[in-house]
């Protein structure tokens, strides 16, 4: 086997200030890491709401809405996480996933009461706000000429 004990010193490499540069525009402040980690509870919180909340006989159509929406939140925030340069782009979706699940109870669901309606308000109220800070990182980290 390879000795690889030893680790090679960045400092040398070619790209060492482009990836310096890189790294402090998309990182530079703990932000980021505060913002994913909230978005990616949120979408646990939205696909498990409603067995959480107790409605999954009374609303069926509101189960199946709220655990496909929280995985795509949860898809978010891990594509928030992984690759945040491409993937911050996309807080206008996270913003238009919490309007979205502000009004859904009256349009997926039949009857709603008022708990299911809060519940998803709250959610919602939750995804647009953290949409709108994930879009204001997404502004203030990219690079201007």
């Amino acid at each position: 086997m390879s000795d690889v004990s030893h680790r090679g010193d960045l400092s040398t490499h070619p790209d060492v200030s482009e990836m310096r540069e890189r790294y402090a525009r998309m990182l530079g402040g703990r932000d980021v890491a505060l913002v994913d980690g909230p978005v990616f509870l949120l979408g646990l919180y939205c696909a498990a709401s409603p067995w959480i909340v107790h409605y999954t006989t009374s609303q069926p159509a509101l189960v199946a809405h709220n655990l496909i929406m929280g995985i795509a939140i949860g898809l978010l925030a891990l594509g928030f996480t992984r690759a945040p340069e491409r993937m911050y782009g996309l807080s206008g979706a996270m913003c238009a996933m919490g309007i979205w699940l502000i009004i859904a109870p009256w349009i997926v669901g039949s009857g709603p009461d008022r708990g299911v309606i809060i519940n998803n308000i709250v959610i919602g109220a939750l995804a647009l706000v953290l949409g709108l800070v994930c879009a204001g990182t997404a502004a203030r980290s990219t690079s201007r000429p």
